[in-house]
């Protein structure tokens, strides 16, 4: 299984192997979930929701894409649709 970090900046993937943008997990590789969110990165956000597996992160992420975006998204709307993501289970990662 990928890292958090890893998964959180996964950007592809090449065959079994996740594709990871290294600058930005460097840069915001350990922010949490709302500190994701807070700084406008919604997708990296979502994907700590995610792999967090906590509901209530989702629901942060939700709520500060609404305000920034004028929507009206719930934890229970597709979020996974409008930000791809989803978890897959992949055991390592490339690093650009």
């Amino acid at each position: 299984m990928l890292s958090r970090s890893d998964f959180i900046f996964t950007i592809g993937y090449d065959g079994p192997m996740a594709v990871v943008d290294g600058q930005a997990k460097k840069t915001y590789g350990a922010l949490s979930t709302r500190e994701l969110a807070e700084k406008g990165l919604f997708r990296a956000a979502y994907s700590s929701a995610v792999f967090s597996q906590k509901p209530g992160e989702i629901e942060i992420v939700a709520e500060f894409y609404n305000k920034a975006a004028g929507t009206s998204y719930t934890a229970s709307s597709p979020l996974d649709r409008l930000f791809g993501v989803f978890p897959v289970d992949v055991k390592r990662a490339l690093i650009l």
